[in-house]
């Protein structure tokens, strides 16, 4: 009863901004509903700065509610999807994500930006978009602002990319004939699902291919999508042995308290979807689950909204978007050049 009476003023706030965001994002997907929550949330507190009761509840939707979202992400991940794939997309995928680190890691060393706002816009850049944001955020205890600071950027290069990857692909001169090598560059230059989508069908409409873009496009993106996995399980023991190591000497440091057990759960929510389907379960058993992660990411993005400085973000954004454009140019002609190194292209 303490926790409902303490939480449930903002958790109903946080709710009563996600509700319309997530109908809004439906209609609009190339923003989607976690960029509108979180913008709505920053606009909220230009006027409303004092939260009261209700910053308690705000709170937890932005921690405890976003790992929750997490574990049910697990449920519309299958590892099968990387066999599919086969060994066309993998390398691809492999070195694009790796540029993105790589590019994030030396930026952030050179221009001495903050190491979270590096590693989630680098991982968000390289991975799924705010979804890894979303898993990330929580493993390497990233403040409210850093992740709202992240999910701008890449929500910036999202519609970028979006716009300007059909005429970028038609430049370059991708194969309009079968729609394959423009549905693996959108794949894995683009880095959220939304815009994915929507630059492969746009792809599909100018050159009338019907859905062929739109499905190795997404085949692709779900296989890239996949390396959440690795990535935050890495982060997750590299937090834990830093705060040991900070804990220095005679300090015990509680290993249950530092590290992230809820990417464990995530893990498993994975296998058990991989092993379920299998066993040929039916993959649409688990998309009431997919449904409510997404759902509670637009909610947990709204509480992130509700705790973020919008001033003082776009005062602090320049190298955090120049971050991004590196992170997007370095992903953008990994993927050309290994699919001219490949033959796809």
């Amino acid at each position: 009863m303490d926790f409902i009476k303490k939480n449930w003023p903002g958790i109903v706030i946080c709710a009563a901004i996600a509700v319309p965001s997530w109908f809004l994002g439906k209609l609009v997907p190339v923003i989607g509903g976690p960029v509108i929550a979180i913008l709505s949330g920053m606009l909220i507190t230009v006027f409303w700065k004092n939260k009261g009761a209700a910053d308690s509840g705000i709170k937890f939707v932005s921690k405890k509610v976003l790992q929750w979202a997490v574990i049910l992400l697990g449920f519309g991940l299958d590892y099968t999807v990387i066999l599919k794939t086969g060994r066309q997309s993998l390398p691809i995928i492999v070195c694009t994500i790796t540029a993105s680190l790589l590019t994030a890691f030396i930026l952030q060393k050179a221009l001495k930006i903050p190491a979270n706002i590096s590693t989630l816009v680098g991982v968000g850049s390289s991975i799924c978009g705010g979804s890894a944001v979303a898993a990330t955020a929580p493993v390497i205890d990233a403040g409210d602002e850093e992740v709202a600071q992240a999910i701008s950027v890449i929500f910036f290069f999202n519609v970028l990319a979006a716009v300007i990857f059909p005429i970028f692909g038609k430049l370059v001169g991708f194969d309009t004939t079968t729609g394959e090598a423009f549905g693996i560059f959108a794949g894995t230059a683009v880095n959220d699902t939304s815009s994915v989508t929507a630059a492969a069908s746009t792809w599909d409409s100018m050159w009338n291919l019907g859905n062929r873009t739109l499905d190795k496009a997404v085949t692709v993106k779900l296989t890239r999508t996949l390396a959440i996995i690795p990535i935050t399980f890495v982060l997750a023991l590299i937090r834990t042995r830093t705060a040991k190591k900070n804990g220095g000497t005679g300090k015990s440091v509680d290993f249950k308290k530092i590290f992230p057990f809820f990417i464990l759960y995530f893990i498993a929510a994975s296998l058990i979807t991989t092993i379920a389907l299998k066993f040929g379960v039916d993959g649409a058993i688990f998309n009431p689950l997919k449904t409510m992660s997404k759902f509670l990411i637009v909610a947990a993005m709204a509480a992130v909204g509700l705790n973020s400085d919008i001033v003082k973000l776009i005062k602090t954004g320049g190298k955090p978007l120049f971050l991004g454009a590196a992170c997007w140019l370095a992903i953008t002609c990994v993927s050309l050049l290994m699919q001219r190194v490949m033959g796809l292209w």
